[in-house]
């Protein structure tokens, strides 16, 4: 959540449509349009809310879940530094595979003779 916080979007960005939203929530949830829809339109990204019966609620909510998608659409991973092998650890894998390899041909041995 602390990423969303960072992300600042301009009013001038975004279009809020308020509109009837369906399902249970009685006749207030029936009377008013509470239910949110924000298009954020650099992006084209589409956010809305309908599960509360506030209509201001449901815009908290419906931005919140914007912020989340823009942050989701701008995040780059970052890349990953790869390390050095240790000569003691590369030591060590190398006494380890000779170990198996003595095991195989004994193996081979025991089935030969």
């Amino acid at each position: 959540m602390s990423a969303n916080s960072a992300i600042n979007i301009k009013k001038s960005d975004i279009e809020i449509e308020f509109y009837r939203s369906s399902g249970p929530g009685g006749q207030h949830k029936n009377k008013t349009a509470t239910a949110v829809r924000i298009r954020h339109i650099p992006t084209g990204i589409v956010a809305q809310a309908s599960e509360r019966r506030s209509q201001h609620l449901n815009k908290e909510v419906a931005m919140e879940r914007l912020k989340k998608a823009i942050a989701k659409l701008y995040y780059k991973p970052k890349k990953r530094i790869q390390t050095k092998i240790s000569i003691s650890q590369k030591k060590k894998r190398l006494d380890e595979k000779k170990k198996i390899a003595i095991k195989k041909t004994l193996r081979k041995i025991r089935e030969e003779g």
